[in-house]
């Protein structure tokens, strides 16, 4: 009987649906792993029926996304590693912070309690959920002027509306919210327990350009862990900006990927 292979669970951010995931899974597939890129509460199983039922993951919390995929990680007979990208990525550090998951890979992860800058092109990215306080209920869809700032800033007018077209679902806001008070809230959903010093080993990546985590975000996000005793790393691409797990760079990111879970033997 061959060996069994290690799951892993990958998670979206805010505005992309989980079938963005595709590519990856079949890379990781392909390397011997056992993907899966399940979406948040709620979510519609195709893009074209997220477009059309906003509502389905109306007011979804950090928390209630986190309970989700802890759920979807005891499905499984082996402790997955897990993979994120920005908000997805914050859902990662949690979840690895509470000993779910062997590792995590955090892509330009959304910000976590503790961390203090706040560029201004992260904010005007968070703005077509946050400059209504009535969106925290609901779920926000990007234009695709918008998108191109958040996510294509480091591409080509083409390439952007491209992947609007293809991939850009309506999104909850109300992460969007927990994150921006989190420093002002005594018990934050977006906190992490960056002390642990017994999970597993976290790699932070950071987008050179990217707008809506901006690389100085993601580096701040590291020097919350100074204190564990666990492995965590940061890698950075340059040129790169919200967009590089779907755009044509992205099998660079997933190689990189790859090769630091080979070299820590997972």
């Amino acid at each position: 009987m061959g060996q069994a292979r290690t799951p892993v669970i990958f998670i979206h951010g805010l505005w992309l649906h989980a079938t963005s995931w595709d590519g990856w899974l079949e890379k990781f597939r392909t390397a011997g792993y056992e993907p899966v890129a399940p979406g948040w509460p709620g979510e519609p199983d195709t893009v074209e029926e997220a477009r059309q039922l906003p509502e389905a993951v109306a007011n979804t919390s950090i928390d209630d996304a986190a309970a989700h995929f802890i759920k979807v990680a005891d499905s499984f007979d082996t402790s997955p590693v897990l993979i994120g990208h920005s908000f997805g990525g914050l859902l990662v550090e949690k979840l690895l912070g509470h000993d779910v998951g062997r590792a995590g890979v955090a892509i330009d992860p959304a910000q976590i309690k503790g961390v203090l800058p706040l560029p201004l092109a992260q904010l005007r990215s968070a703005l077509p959920a946050l400059r209504n306080p009535a969106n925290l209920r609901r779920a926000v869809s990007l234009t695709e002027k918008q998108f191109r700032f958040a996510f294509g800033n480091a591409l080509t007018d083409e390439e952007s509306n491209e992947l609007f077209a293809r991939w850009a679902i309506p999104s909850p806001a109300r992460p969007l919210f927990q994150a921006a008070v989190a420093n002002f809230t005594l018990h934050s959903e977006a906190k992490v327990a960056t002390e642990n010093g017994t999970r597993g080993p976290l790699l932070l990546i950071s987008g050179r350009e990217d707008h809506t985590v901006p690389d100085v975000t993601t580096r701040s996000t590291l020097k919350q862990y100074r204190h564990s005793a666990a492995v965590t790393e940061l890698q950075q691409f340059a040129g790169r900006g919200h967009s590089l797990t779907v755009d044509s760079g992205w099998p660079e990111v997933a190689d990189a990927v790859l090769s630091w879970l080979k070299a820590n033997g997972i």
